[in-house]
């Protein structure tokens, strides 16, 4: 027989009646796992920032200091969401943000399950609008989100990628892309083992790299990337196999 598949969950709420509730409903739903339950929007901030990620986020509307709204806006790719709240008020930001579901406080476990088995259809649509979408892009080719855009990247032109603060700059030899994500996530959903890390700040696309002089990558154009001496070991080890 064909197994269920597992969805995993994060649970962010500032309530904790609230937040147990969802954690006693979540462990009575063979088809969940939970992830963690945090106390507020910042906890969730720094989650999805640390490069986690789930298939359900149960987010509380009103929190003190980052609102649940408010952490939909800045999350580039949230995952489904079911919003929570004691309030009916913000339904309509809650379908201008497209989340799966709005469940009012208190909520028994019946109305949990109609919104886990709606996020579950959706999740099951869009894997099959995935699976039969138009032909896959070369192999070099990634979208990335540059504001409110999916830009269409070729890899092979990028030089290197550099952190500024929440931000990524992807360089290439014609131009340059902001991208919202931290370095170590960037990196970590990376394909390519030729893009290497070699400076806390720095993401460098070996195959561009002309030549290295005094702990520096020469690149196309005259641009310096710099080598850490922590990264040197790594480095050295990824030429010699390229």
């Amino acid at each position: 027989m064909p197994t269920t598949p597992t969805f995993s969950c994060l649970i962010v709420d500032d309530d904790p009646i609230n937040r147990l509730t969802l954690e006693h409903y979540i462990s009575l739903t063979d088809s969940l796992s939970l992830t963690a339950s945090l106390t507020d929007g910042l906890e969730g901030l720094t989650f999805f920032r640390n490069g986690n990620q789930v298939d359900i986020l149960f987010l509380d509307v009103q929190m003190p200091q980052l609102s649940g709204l408010e952490l939909l806006r800045v999350l580039p790719n949230p995952p489904l969401v079911i919003l929570t709240t004691a309030h009916e008020d913000f339904a309509v930001d809650a379908f201008n943000l497209q989340v799966t579901d709005y469940l009012v406080k208190p909520f028994d476990y019946a109305r949990f399950s109609r919104a886990v088995q709606r996020a579950q259809l959706q999740a099951g649509a869009l894997a099959q609008a995935t699976a039969t979408q138009a032909p896959s892009l070369p192999d070099s080719d990634l979208f990335v989100k540059v504001n409110n855009k999916m830009v269409r990247i070729n890899f092979d032109d990028v030089l290197y990628v550099e952190a500024l603060s929440d931000y990524v700059i992807i360089v290439t030899d014609k131009q340059k892309h902001i991208v919202y994500t931290t370095l170590k996530a960037f990196v970590e959903r990376l394909p390519f083992d030729h893009f290497v890390r070699v400076h806390r700040s720095y993401i460098l696309n070996l195959r561009r790299v002309e030549a290295i002089e005094n702990n520096m990558a020469l690149m196309p154009g005259g641009q310096e990337v710099p080598i850490s001496k922590s990264y040197q070991d790594i480095v050295f080890r990824k030429i010699n196999r390229i």
